[in-house]
């Protein structure tokens, strides 16, 4: 192809009264450059403070830990996008993985940001100790709700 480029460049007339004629190849663009992630746009990329409001966030005390859902396919992607879902654990559609919230974990979030849906999780009751984590479940809020049960009495107390 660069060839026929190279040729037909030669062939572009030019004169004095008239102006250049551009190469007819100006349009040509290697095949590696098309699949490189240089060619993803910055905008993608831009920190966008309102979605705090938008997930009823606080940005002064952020949450410590994110659910993560795979939405969309990964078939059709590149191979770095299917790599990096892989790396997530998010093979599987619609199955919730919880992540930290740091910067190395949102950094990689950010490569598959249309293909997942993040949601910050809240625990209204406060963190489980680790005897409640059997007890403890995710309801579709995106809130860790621990379902305590109750223990049994002690007699001494029911006697005095």
């Amino acid at each position: 192809m660069s060839a026929v480029c190279r040729s037909l460049s030669f062939l572009s007339v030019k004169t004095l009264t008239e102006a250049p004629v551009l190469s007819p190849c100006a349009w040509y663009v290697s095949a590696r450059s098309k699949f490189s992630k240089s060619r993803i746009p910055q905008e993608i990329f831009a920190e966008r403070s309102k979605e705090h409001e938008k997930y009823g966030g606080d940005p002064d005390q952020p949450h410590k830990l994110h659910i993560v859902t795979r939405v969309k396919s990964a078939l059709r992607r590149p191979y770095w996008e299917k790599e990096m879902i892989k790396h997530l654990g998010l093979q599987k559609a619609h199955v919730p993985v919880i992540h930290k919230n740091t910067p190395a974990v949102n950094s990689q979030l950010k490569f598959v940001k249309h293909l997942v849906r993040i949601q910050p999780l809240k625990t209204p009751y406060g963190l489980p100790a680790e005897h409640d984590m059997a007890d403890a479940y995710i309801n579709s809020k995106g809130e860790l709700i621990v379902h305590r049960l109750l223990q049994p009495v002690d007699n001494k107390a029911i006697e005095s």
